[in-house]
């Protein structure tokens, strides 16, 4: 009796200890332990999508590639698939599966002196423990600690939440997080679509994506695929019929296809992410999961790609060719060594090629071939002729023009070149050494439907479209004279054009000149205009004074600042290409302000819209019910930066640019078009600027270093050509438009040239626009013709010019042309 009674007491004090042990064991490993209350507001890093206007995914940035999908849009059959595979009994285990443990650990135990992995007999739970909220050593403690968390996640929260927490958590390979990115990643489509194949190979992809990566294991992928398909009949979730098909079907990895606008949008992209890191932060940007509509039209935008890359290339060519990309030391082995080179990968029309041998009349070239296969046996060979490649027989060295009769004059074995293949066969090309942009804006919302801001982005990730700042040239011009219609004159005031002296203050001269150094006397603003004299330009500024100019420069949104030097009224002050155009956009659209913008609208995560670009005001827009009500207005709240008025004088006479002046090739287009040249000083950069009511472009050239791109070249013979070729698509099946007086506004027959009224018909009349009180001088019609000099200002200290930037002012001639 005693003794069992010893023994007894043995066994409670064990037993106690055993507790104490346990407790003590318990406390240690929930220590520190962390919060699993925290999975209650886990939003996790969603990719961020950028979509044209036309709906096209354009870009997406991310650190993990995933879309949230809440487990309601979840079909049936592919959570089955995930459970049969992670964890069959999920709906009825605590958070751990005992019986899972078992298996596993009487599996580890036999597998112990094998060398084997250990397997670990996770729930889903658990994994959601261990990737949330703990690391992944394989060690008892974090087991134990990670079995713990289960526990307490299962008590928490629904077992649909901590499925939900799974699915879109999970890295399923190729950079998917998620199964609402594996789907698209994998299959190209939405999860509700994919059969129970397809969601079958999906569930084999947690345990080890690589392992069973379809392009280098497809095998495995296959036997795994169909693992997970027999779970699912063990299990019921699926009818063997169903199985044996879905076990028969071939894996059917379609990759997601290239969106069509994304090869050609690079400029236009990047542009819109800084702007998201700016207003969002860097972090959001690549977390936030946010959906951007932006303004981009991918017709226009691939237009403006293709018009501008070939008015760089005829630019360039014309200048001759200037030698290979590089050499290779010897032909042996040249598959290999020209794989090594990468091209550029958004003209793809273009190929890398090395030339093999050249002859009088035809040169042989290697292709580049692909990096996997770069075989002597896969050879690709090409050849071009010198009828073909005319104009590389011209080639520039040390400056110097020197032409060869032969094809074996310019190319040698080894050279490294590039090729297009077109119609008539392959022909030799150079990546352009000249820059240039192009954008195109609707004039009326702001909206920017096409940038295109170099070349290639490959090749220079600087987009000259809004981060180059350039002289604009004579496409300032129309700023001028704007301020002078709105300070009363008329498209027929007179305005002397004739040599002017001007000293600078530092005993020198400037001397400004028109492009053609002639002068043709009192001519009116615009003849002035539509022929771009500059000595003109500067009579009037003068007679207006710079203060107004430079407030005119900075109220159209051209400069933050314009100092009020003389030169600048020949648009000698720096801006890029995208706030002239929106300067256009205002004249264009009758003098409302525009906000130019790439994005229309940002939703967060939720679909909750976070900014709208449209800030009209739109009071019954969201009834309920038609009652038989007017349509609602909307209301504009936007300020007049020009008198309407005034914006359509001045588009009239642009429309003479394009009829009679600087523009006259750009008529070729048969539609109501204004607008304006400019070329600055030693022709170095050179610009065309038109518009239509619907559409405001600009394109520009020049190098990025400026220096002359060849005396002649102008905008109206570079930059124009190249909007005429944009324009030619943008005006495609679209409804001729054309240009709506102001309420108001008079016309009348005047003699162009000299602005006195004629008879309507009579030679060189045309109808000129006249504000209300206004109209053509009839008698001793007054000359703007200031012949007396004027020092710049240059001898106040806070205005005094530097030497190199009044070389960069009075040396240039002017808004040449």
């Amino acid at each position: 009796m005693k003794f069992t009674a010893n023994l007894l007491a043995t066994l409670i004090n064990l037993v106690a200890l055993l507790g104490v042990g346990l407790a003590f064991c318990v406390a240690a490993l929930t220590r520190d332990l962390p919060d699993h209350r925290a999975l209650a507001t886990w939003e996790p890093a969603v990719t961020t999508r950028l979509y044209a206007g036309d709906g096209a995914m354009i870009a997406q940035y991310a650190r993990e590639r995933r879309l949230f999908l809440p487990i309601g849009a979840i079909p049936a059959r592919v959570k089955q698939a995930f459970l049969s595979a992670e964890d069959k009994n999920f709906y009825l285990h605590p958070g751990i599966d005992l019986t899972s443990l078992a298996t596993a650990l009487w599996s580890n135990v036999a597998n112990y002196s094998s060398g084997r992995r250990m397997i670990g007999g996770s729930t889903i739970t658990q994994q959601i423990a261990k990737n949330f909220l703990l690391s992944s050593d394989r060690t008892v403690e974090r087991k134990l600690r990670e079995a713990i968390l289960s526990i307490r996640i299962d008590q928490t929260y629904s077992k649909d939440r901590i499925l939900e927490l799974y699915l879109n958590d999970i890295y399923l390979g190729l950079g998917a997080y998620g199964i609402a990115q594996a789907a698209l990643t994998y299959f190209d489509k939405p999860v509700d679509q994919l059969t129970v194949a397809e969601a079958a190979y999906l569930a084999a992809l947690p345990k080890a994506p690589n392992n069973y990566d379809p392009h280098r294991h497809p095998d495995r992928a296959v036997t795994r695929r169909d693992w997970v398909i027999e779970q699912m009949r063990r299990n019921g979730v699926i009818a063997a019929e169903v199985a044996a098909a879905a076990t028969a079907s071939p894996l059917g990895i379609k990759p997601k296809r290239q969106e069509v606008s994304s090869d050609k949008a690079d400029y236009f992209t990047e542009e819109v992410r800084r702007q998201l890191g700016t207003r969002y932060g860097e972090s959001a940007l690549y977390t936030a999961g946010l959906s951007v509509r932006t303004t981009l039209d991918p017709l226009l935008q691939q237009a403006a790609m293709q018009a501008l890359r070939k008015g760089l290339i005829a630019y360039d060519q014309a200048k001759g060719y200037r030698g290979p990309l590089a050499r290779l030391p010897s032909l042996d082995g040249w598959q290999q060594a020209l794989a090594k080179r990468q091209p550029l990968s958004d003209v793809p029309e273009w190929q890398l090629a090395v030339v093999l041998s050249a002859a009088k009349d035809k040169a042989e070239l290697g292709l580049r071939p692909k990096a996997a296969d770069a075989s002597p046996t896969s050879a690709r060979t090409a050849t071009i002729k010198r009828e073909d490649t005319a104009w590389a027989l011209c080639r520039l060295a040390e400056g110097k023009r020197r032409c060869a009769t032969s094809l074996d004059g310019v190319l040698s074995p080894g050279d490294v070149v590039y090729v297009e293949k077109l119609e008539a066969g392959y022909v030799l090309r150079q990546p352009p050494q000249v820059q240039g942009a192009l954008v195109s804006m609707d004039p009326n919302t702001g909206r920017v439907l096409a940038v295109a801001g170099g070349f290639s982005y490959a090749q220079s990730e600087f987009n000259r479209a809004t981060q180059a700042y350039r002289q604009p040239g004579s496409s300032f011009k129309p700023f001028v004279y704007a301020a002078a219609l709105d300070t009363g004159y008329a498209p027929t005031t007179l305005v002397m054009d004739a040599p002017i002296a001007i000293p600078d203050g530092t005993g020198k001269t400037w001397r400004p000149k028109n492009y053609d150094g002639r002068f043709s006397g009192p001519s009116t603003l615009r003849t002035g205009l539509e022929n771009s004299r500059n000595l003109m330009t500067v009579r009037l500024a003068r007679h207006l004074g710079m203060n107004l100019v430079a407030d005119y420069g900075k109220r159209f949104g051209l400069y933050d600042e314009l100092r009020t030097y003389l030169p600048m009224a020949l648009g000698a002050g720096e801006t890029t290409l995208l706030r002239l155009v929106s300067a256009y956009a205002v004249i264009a659209n009758g003098g409302k302000a525009i906000n130019p913008s790439m994005i229309d609208r940002v939703q967060d995560r939720y679909g909750r819209t976070i900014y709208r670009q449209d800030s009209r005001q739109c009071a019954d827009c969201n009834a309920l019910t038609w009652e038989n009500q007017e349509e609602p207005d909307l209301v504009d709240i936007r300020d007049y930066v020009l008198d309407p008025m005034t914006a359509y004088q001045i588009t009239l006479m642009m429309r003479g640019v394009v009829e009679r002046g600087t523009a006259r090739n750009v008529a070729t287009l048969g539609v109501p078009i204004a607008g304006k040249t400019g070329t600055t000083n030693d022709e170095k950069d050179v610009w065309f600027v038109g518009f239509t009511p619907n559409i405001v472009t600009g394109v520009f050239l020049g190098y990025d270093t400026p220096k002359p791109m060849g005396y002649g070249e102008t905008g109206g013979g570079l930059a124009a050509p190249i909007f005429i070729d944009f324009m030619k698509v943008a005006l495609q099946g679209k409804p001729v438009a054309d240009f709506h007086a102001p309420a108001g506004m008079t016309f009348q027959a005047v003699d162009r040239k000299t602005g006195r009224s004629v008879e309507e018909g009579a030679p060189g009349a045309i109808a000129e626009a006249f504000k209300p009180g206004t109209g053509p001088c009839d008698g001793n019609c007054p000359i703007i013709d200031d012949r007396e000099t004027a020092e710049l200002p240059a001898t106040d200290a806070d205005n005094e010019l530097s030497p190199e930037l009044r070389e960069k002012l009075l040396g240039n001639t002017g808004g040449l042309y």
